[in-house]
């Protein structure tokens, strides 16, 4: 088995596969030992576990999940990773590379086709561009996993983790929060990745529920949510306004009806307060 912590060894490897890192794709492989068995660990792999991956990159992660679940699928972009991938996983024959964009592929038929109806777990390591998107898909499409457990860039980590109700929250906070139990795991120093980049990372899992957490109707709640945040500035009231096409005194009274006080900022609400929102404002909906 290739040190594939090891520097040298990494770039020996991609010379030789004629690889060159795309900034486009945003990569940066890992190369701290001590990180992807720690982040393996925390995943949910078990015995009895199927693990999807994205975004293997050259099959560091990869490696540690096949120790310790019954099966591992990784999804990966770029083409020019596949021989690398065939090279340092060709000892691991619980491990299984499809070349696809997740953002584009049929979830749902992969893990059906390749975990049957046993318990799925997901582990990535999420390059910027596609953080908020991927992980908007892989909740809102109620794929079955019973957790996601992803590195991110902080900041991003303590966005999606943020309680609602704080100012670090925002619309993708809510959502991540109706769909999942959120925290953050550790921290990963930005000199554990090759190429180094310029921030620093955080591990997160999202436990995903089986329920959401308040009871309103989804669309609408996301509305709501949406219009809220996209004028953030101003107060709820004057950005619910222009969101939703709504009369100003309309929706003044829809706050006034939830104890939501005139001068309130869509930070300042908790999901629970969006939820009495969307019913003020939708009396009707989703019944």
């Amino acid at each position: 088995m290739q040190n594939l912590s090891n520097i040298r060894v990494v770039r020996e490897l991609l010379s030789r596969h004629g690889f060159s890192f795309s900034k486009q794709l945003g990569q940066n492989f890992l190369i701290n030992p001590t990180v992807c068995p720690r982040m393996a660990e925390l995943s949910g792999a078990g015995p009895q576990v199927g693990m999807l991956e994205i975004g293997p990159g050259i099959g560091v992660l990869t490696r540690e999940l096949s120790l310790r679940a019954k099966k591992v699928v990784a999804i990966e972009l770029d083409t020019r990773l596949m021989d690398v991938l065939q090279e340092t996983l060709c000892d691991c024959p619980n491990v299984k590379v499809v070349h696809a964009d997740a953002l584009k592929v049929d979830l749902h038929a992969l893990l059906r086709e390749e975990f049957g109806e046993g318990p799925v777990a997901l582990a990535a390591n999420l390059p910027y561009y596609i953080t908020s998107p991927l992980i908007m898909r892989l909740l809102e499409s109620r794929l079955p996993f019973t957790s996601l457990t992803l590195m991110v860039q902080k900041e991003a980590a303590e966005r999606l983790c943020a309680e609602p109700g704080r100012r670090a929250a925002g619309a993708v906070t809510l959502a991540v929060r109706y769909y999942s139990e959120p925290e953050i795991l550790f921290h990963v120093s930005r000199g554990s990745f090759l190429p180094p980049p310029s921030v620093d990372s955080s591990v997160i899992r999202l436990r995903v529920r089986e329920r959401p957490p308040i009871t309103a109707p989804e669309k609408e709640l996301f509305a709501v949510i949406r219009a809220a945040f996209a004028q953030r500035r101003k107060t709820l009231g004057n950005a619910l306004g222009a969101g939703l096409g709504r009369e100003k005194a309309a929706v003044q009274q829809a706050m006034a009806d939830c104890g939501i006080a005139p001068s309130a900022r869509a930070e300042s609400l908790t999901l629970e307060q969006f939820g009495q929102l969307a019913k003020a404002l939708y009396p009707g909906a989703g019944s």
